[in-house]
């Protein structure tokens, strides 16, 4: 159940990133779900070197820092994505 936890949360955090970065994203829905998860585990490595994975109450500091991680995955995925789909496509 964790793993399907993992892609419902990932899909949610790469669609709320894809939304924050300004223009059109080109990366399939499934990509976005995968960059989304990779960026929730690395919002929730700094949250862990930080010392704030777990508050009491609901954890905001966290959560903040897996959106800011997915925002970053999901910006530098849309760029590779785009870069190799582009190559193919003139190539």
């Amino acid at each position: 159940m964790s793993w399907l936890w993992a892609i419902v949360v990932g899909l949610v955090l790469g669609l709320i990133a894809k939304a924050i970065i300004p223009g059109k994203q080109q990366i399939p829905l499934w990509l976005t779900a995968v960059f989304g998860i990779l960026g929730s585990v690395l919002g929730n490595w700094a949250a862990t070197g930080m010392g704030v994975n777990d508050t009491g109450g609901i954890d905001w500091t966290r959560h903040l820092l897996q959106l800011v991680g997915a925002v970053i995955v999901v910006a530098l995925g849309d760029a590779a994505w785009s870069a190799v789909r582009g190559k193919k496509q003139t190539g």
